[in-house]
């Protein structure tokens, strides 16, 4: 089967459809959760489509810590069930959904006393690898290691000696997250899902109480419509509890924001073969290799301002390095950061006043007849969560639909991935592309790298790197507008690519060659391509600006100056 494209003809294409002939289920939100609702319904065989306010995975799904993990801090709040479920979705991705997205990662953790800590600690990771087993899916992960303190200096020589007296490594898993969507989205649109970005939910339809779909405004084309469902489910994370009010809800889910933060500093900044994880009054602290760089966060803070554009404020900023820098022999000051991003977690609303504390298990609700409501959650576990949401679906039109089996269904590029990955040599030798460059694209697109080599053939000059962001290919920015329905120059350099947070001028010097790489396809003039460079311009010096102030209010207030290139409509969902 060949893998759906979502470039300009096939989002124009998905639109038509969508307007003309009512659907079984209208998924509104496109980042990891509307993404797995849309391929769930789809397997089961109902016609779907996905609307998307912003581009697919533009809030939180992609400004995670980019992990595929259990959640080994949940064991101390006896979440057993919440860990197995995780860690069986993390065996199944990683073997079977999705081989070429996720892969393995090592963790340290430091040990700061004695017999005792090697003890709980030692318990804790032997749970975990227990639980990663008993659900009868392998694991796919080496299994834990205790390490004297010489050893754990050998793997992460970075580390202060005085700041352990030993350590555990435990394995878990990573992945690209805005990437993930994307290919999770073309998965459901080559089963059949009609999807489409920059299309924003305005209000619900409605017969009597019952909502029969959703009246939407292009925010490209310009114009509104009406879409036809007959059930929608709201897959809108932090907006969850303005959708209910849209439809009078009494608000059955309440959902709290949780900013958090991450820093990107160069490789070379901390000599180590490790991620590292410690503990902090508030959360964890995770370091995680990430290619050239290394990702350092995160921060869980309540947030209650700007939803689209959480901003991350000196003080976060400081928060960070003070902790890790607890335990580096050669500190991290602020001239080290090349990237920083802030996300918002959707936490379930508990009694508790503090958002750490907050639940990550999920909940599906049906307000009102024809509207399913699927929040809270974590990244690992969004396929039980499309699951839980579809059979809620399911249910509302009377069953009969049958039952999941996204467990078995793998992602496009997955097919073939590991024999070519095998190959990579002989590609490198066919396609005259270096076979750094062959494993870059092989981890990116898995076997879907046929297509991207084959616009490299079609135009040489694509086979060159980014000027100022070399990590990546010019192929790719055509690529991803061609088949991966990035629209704006932004899509392409935060989402597509991480060009934005890899870089020292966050993606500034390659912008105007990336605009004018995605022109031809969208038929961008002279004066289109200059306003989106200018646009992304103003967008990070917005981002710099806020980092240098020392409040959650001072930094939005700065960030919020920047302007969307793509203006809202009415705001009710993302």
């Amino acid at each position: 089967m060949t893998a759906a494209r979502m470039g300009p003809e096939e989002r124009a294409e998905a639109l038509a459809h969508m307007a003309t002939d009512e659907l079984d289920v209208l998924v509104v939100g496109g980042g990891i959760v509307g993404a797995g609702v849309a391929l769930d319904a789809v397997s089961r065989g109902l016609s779907v489509g996905l609307v998307e306010a912003r581009d697919f995975a533009s809030g939180t799904s992609s400004r995670s810590s980019k992990l595929i993990h259990g959640g080994l801090r949940y064991l101390e709040q006896k979440d057993f069930e919440l860990v197995r479920e995780a860690l069986t979705e993390r065996g199944l991705l990683l073997q079977r959904i999705a081989p070429h997205l996720v892969r393995p990662v090592p963790f340290l953790y430091p040990l700061r006393h004695h017999l005792w800590e090697r003890a709980y600690v030692g318990a804790g990771v032997t749970l975990y690898d227990t639980l990663s087993t008993s659900m009868g899916t392998s694991r796919g992960l080496p299994h834990h290691r205790h390490l004297s303190r010489g050893g754990a200096l050998r793997v992460f020589p970075a580390l202060r000696r005085d700041a352990l007296v030993g350590a555990v490594q435990y394995w878990d898993a990573q992945v690209d997250d805005a990437r993930y969507v994307v290919m999770l989205l073309r998965t459901a649109a080559t089963y059949g899902a009609r999807i489409a970005s920059r299309v924003q939910a305005v209000g619900f339809l409605r017969e009597g109480e019952h909502v029969t779909g959703a009246r939407v405004v292009d925010l490209e084309g310009g114009g509104e419509f009406e879409i036809r469902a007959k059930q929608v489910v709201n897959a809108a994370g932090v907006w969850t509890d303005d959708i209910q009010e849209m439809v009078g809800g009494r608000g059955q889910i309440h959902v709290r924001a949780s900013k958090g933060i991450h820093l990107v500093v160069p490789r070379d900044r901390i000599q180590a073969s490790s991620g590292l994880i410690l503990r902090t009054e508030k959360s964890v602290l995770f370091v995680i290799p990430w290619g050239r760089h290394w990702i350092i966060g995160t921060t869980d803070t309540a947030w209650d301002l700007d939803k689209a554009h959480p901003a991350a404020s000196r003080t976060d900023i400081d928060y960070i390095l003070d902790h890790v820098n607890q335990v580096l022999r050669v500190p991290l000051s602020r001239d080290d950061v090349e990237g920083v991003y802030a996300g918002l977690r959707p936490l379930l609303s508990g009694e508790s006043d503090e958002t750490s504390k907050l639940s990550r298990e999920h909940t599906v609700a049906h307000p009102v007849p024809g509207l399913v409501l699927i929040a809270g959650g974590k990244y690992t576990t969004y396929r039980v969560m499309a699951k839980d949401a579809v059979d809620a679906v399911a249910h509302g039109l009377g069953g009969g639909v049958p039952k999941s089996v996204t467990d078995r269904v793998p992602l496009v590029g997955a097919e073939g991935y590991a024999a070519l990955w095998n190959q990579r040599h002989t590609l490198a030798r066919v396609s005259g592309v270096h076979v750094s460059r062959i494993q870059h694209l092989l981890r990116r697109y898995g076997s879907l790298i046929h297509e991207v080599m084959e616009l490299m053939r079609e135009r040489p000059d694509l086979r060159e790197p980014l000027t100022g962001a070399d990590d990546y290919l010019r192929a790719e920015v055509v690529y991803a507008v061609r088949f991966e329905g990035a629209r704006h120059l932004d899509d392409v350099l935060s989402r597509r690519t991480h060009v934005s947070i890899e870089t020292w001028d966050r993606g500034l010097a390659v912008a105007e060659e990336a605009a004018e790489l995605m022109a031809d396809t969208l038929g961008w003039d002279a004066e289109q391509v200059a306003r989106e460079v200018e646009y992304y311009r103003k967008r990070i010096e917005a981002e710099r600006a806020a980092q240098e102030q020392d409040s959650d209010h001072e930094a939005d207030a700065v960030q919020h100056g920047a302007p969307d290139i793509v203006p809202q409509a009415r705001s009710m969902s993302r």
